[in-house]
């Protein structure tokens, strides 16, 4: 697709929206609210409830239950069938009255009866309908202006997902890049990071590996969001939600084991105190190992969770995790001539008696929601980290010309952080001459300390390289380890400050506006501890939002989004301030965004978008002057993005989506030539699972994924070629308590490279592998 051909296609869907939203104004009507909460039988809030609301003409209006259980819907004069429903709940149906000021409805969902029989009933199945993490505000992800995607816990379960580079292979637009084979690494519309994560919407920016044991999802929030998350997120964030306590008692245990030793065991236990309290504990444990020859895993983790709700109106979240990951640090294999190098893909070059790596994890949490009335809310979250992550690598380089030799070299960092983040929301609902309002003000304040110590490897205390045999790569040569000149040892400090407004106006039942401002003040103290120098850097940044939704009818969407981020100086790490970057502005990412939206059926949405994102304000070299740093440096991505969730039918059950992108350098940098394209990104993804129910008691999964070429490195010089892979899986329930399953990953056994971190460190996908596993609910 041709830059040019992007923007008429822009330009076609922002008429279509203009137009729409002409027609939509010029036909208003009186608006009447209908509000209503939905609660489970002890009073709590079901948030997320679905509510349909079928009226005259045949007009149906579909939205989502917030956080609280709140919904209002802008209705008509008349007579309405609404329909309750909830997963793990029955559905409730009552015919409403709208006329003149309604009173506010309250609707409780009886809990599902357990039964010793396989009963069969249609679910959400994958689909996810609502989500408040691009807005602060519970809302119906049809009526968010940008694109999002939402892993369930039933996909992740299905799938036998096993790390976040899993989750994102079915997120159009995020590719995984390996990480140097110690972290997660996204490349997100052409956006390299390690620290746009979040964790329930607070910042979790440390470089590790995340386990998915005690999540109750995983969202992609694509594009750049200042006005939620603050710096960074160029490319957009991946927010992990976790398991809450809930009112409903829970005993579940999985056990899992499959292909090169994988052996794996989680539980769940959920049990309410009373009608006040209730405690839920995720715990989980691996040892296992990989088709990589030296590879090893441990990791574990316990995440204790307690909620209080005083009333129906006031309610407090307190939860704790410790994990701790240990493995094999990973960096894969060569290149040679411009391609992957024909090493066998379970052959391991480096130490691996020197290249090990390991996180631990402790992450507190406290969050207070506290609701006025049926219009106003407010909630305050903390979060405490505590981070200590250390890797250590002898890892390949080039390949000699005659194919005979590699290369090795080392080094090792350690890192200790600790977070504090407290954000404060207040949400408002009015109504004024324009339309229903839903008002956010909050706050966010935070402080990182982090300190940062590396080494490097010195061969037999000399040499910082050797060659070794390429067709024998493994090396035990003797290595010691110490600070070379270059070697950091410092502790960077940085504290922000910051305050946003957001509004979301119902204009009618068709014309739907969000806008927003976020002014942040971050502020960088960075110490050198070699040097003793210090440095300070203060960036002050207002980052605007603003989006248009246009509902020509209730299932469908069409939306425009406007959306801005930075990046400071010192970079997603704060790993250097010096004399050049203290001086240098913040990158600048801006994003144009439009798509539509549709729920084709019950349970089952479509998306697609079109969007072109620029990143400006990149360091380049002056070309008057070889040794001065200018800011021209620009990169573009034009891309394209489609996705369907849920079930196409009763039995079938889909998750996937294609993406298109095209990011090259804009304008040279101080890292790449003018056209050059950007790493980690190639041109089509697709995806796609399907779930078929064949028998009440048995299912099945086929799954495929296809990867276009790509560069390895900003140079251009080594390409990973295009793959594609099937997967499968087996599903049989013994009884309604227990369930049996098998997941077969990359079927055929096809040999192919996922991803890479540079030139020499391309990472072979997985061999075949087996994993079956037994849950059991008791």
């Amino acid at each position: 697709m041709q830059a040019s051909d992007l923007v008429r296609a822009m330009g076609m869907m922002l008429g279509s929206l203009c137009l729409l939203g002409t027609q939509a104004i010029s036909g208003q009507e009186s608006r009447i609210v209908m509000e209503g909460r939905v609660l489970d039988q002890s009073r709590s809030p079901i948030a997320g409830a679905r509510i349909v609301a079928a009226g005259p003409g045949g007009r149906v209006m579909v939205v989502a239950a917030g956080m609280e259980g709140e919904f209002a819907i802008p209705v008509a004069a008349g007579s309405y069938a609404v329909t309750v429903s909830a997963t793990g709940f029955q559905e409730v149906k009552r015919v409403v009255e709208a006329a003149g000021r309604m009173g506010t409805l309250e609707f409780v969902l009886p809990v599902v009866s357990q039964r010793t029989s396989v009963t069969v009933t249609e679910s959400a199945g994958y689909q996810v309908a609502m989500s408040s993490t691009a807005t602060k505000t519970a809302t119906a992800l049809i009526d968010i202006p940008q694109s999002i995607t939402v892993v369930s816990r039933e996909l992740i379960r299905d799938q036998m997902m096993m790390s976040m580079a899993d989750v994102v292979r079915y997120v159009p637009g995020i590719t995984m890049a390996t990480g140097e084979g110690h972290r997660d690494a996204p490349v997100i519309r052409g956006n390299s990071t390690t620290s746009d994560f979040y964790v329930n919407g607070v910042r979790d920016d440390v470089q590790y590996f995340r386990d998915l044991y005690n999540l109750e999802r995983v969202e992609a929030v694509k594009g750049p969001n200042a006005m939620i998350f603050g710096r960074g997120g160029g490319g957009g964030v991946i927010n992990r939600v976790t398991k809450e306590a809930g009112f409903s008692p829970l005993r579940e245990i999985t056990l899992q084991g499959g292909s090169f030793g994988n052996k794996r065991a989680a539980a769940d236990f959920g049990q309410p105190l009373g009608r006040k309290a209730a405690f839920r504990l995720n715990g989980m444990y691996e040892n296992s190992e990989s088709f990589r020859n030296y590879f090893h895993l441990e990791r574990y983790g316990i995440a204790p969770t307690v909620t209080v709700a005083f009333n129906d109106r006031t309610r407090v979240r307190v939860s704790y995790e410790y994990f701790h990951d240990g493995r094999l640090t990973d960096r894969g294999i060569p290149s040679y001539q411009g391609r992957p190098a024909p090493a066998h893909r379970s052959t391991f070059f480096g130490n691996p008696e020197e290249s090990p790596t390991h996180a631990d994890v402790h992450l507190g949490s406290a969050v207070v929601e506290r609701q006025f009335g049926a219009r106003l809310s407010l909630r305050n979250s903390t979060l405490f980290g505590a981070y200590d992550k250390f890797y250590q690598n002898v890892f390949p380089g080039a390949v000699t010309a005659d194919l005979r030799q590699v290369s090795l070299s080392g080094y090792n960092t350690a890192t200790q952080r600790g977070n504090v983040f407290n954000q404060t929301d207040a949400n408002y609902v009015a109504d004024t001459w324009l339309g229903r309002h839903t008002l956010l003000v909050g706050a966010e304040v935070g402080r990182q300390a982090t300190d940062n110590f590396r080494q490097t490897a010195y061969f037999r205390g000399t040499a910082t390289s050797i060659n070794v045999p390429f067709a024998n790569p493994v090396d035990f040569t003797p290595v010691v380890w110490r600070q070379a000149a270059t070697d950091a040892d410092n502790r960077p400090v940085n504290t922000v400050a910051a305050g946003y407004v957001q509004d979301q106006v119902n204009v009618t039942r068709f014309v739907q506006l969000i806008g927003g401002l976020r002014f942040d003040r971050f502020d960088l103290h960075f110490r050198n501890n070699r040097t003793q120098e210090e440095r300070r850097r203060k960036d002050h940044l207002l980052s605007p939002r603003a989006g248009v939704v246009i509902k020509p009818v209730a299932p469908l969407s069409l939306y425009y989004n406007y959306s801005v981020a930075y990046l400071p100086s010192s970079g997603d790490q704060f790993g250097s301030l010096d004399a050049t970057t203290q001086t240098l502005k913040p990158e600048k990412f801006l994003n144009h965004e439009a798509g539509v939206k549709m729920d084709v059926r019950r349970y089952l949405s479509v998306t697609a978008g079109v969007y072109r994102l620029n990143r400006t304000n990149t360091r380049a070299v002056d070309p008057n002057n070889p040794a001065v740093i200018v800011q021209t440096g620009s990169q573009r991505t034009n891309g394209v993005e489609m996705g369907i969730n849920g079930n196409v039918t009763g039995k079938w059950t889909v998750a996937g989506g294609y993406g298109y992108q095209d990011a090259y350098i804009s304008s040279a940098t101080a890292a790449a030539r003018l056209g050059a394209l950007v790493a980690m990104v190639p041109r089509h993804t697709f995806s796609m699972w399907n779930n078929y129910r064949i028998l009440p008691r048995l299912s099945g999964g086929v799954g495929l994924i296809h990867q276009a070429e790509m560069w390895a490195g900003i140079d251009n010089t080594v390409l990973i070629p295009n793959f594609t892979r099937g997967d499968a899986a087996v599903y049989y329930s013994l009884t309604e308590k227990m369930r049996l399953q098998a997941n077969v990953e990359n079927v055929t056994d096809r040999r192919y490279v996922g991803s890479a971190h540079s030139n020499n460190n391309l990472a072979p996908g997985n061999a075949r592998t087996v994993r079956v596993g037994m849950t059991v609910r008791f």
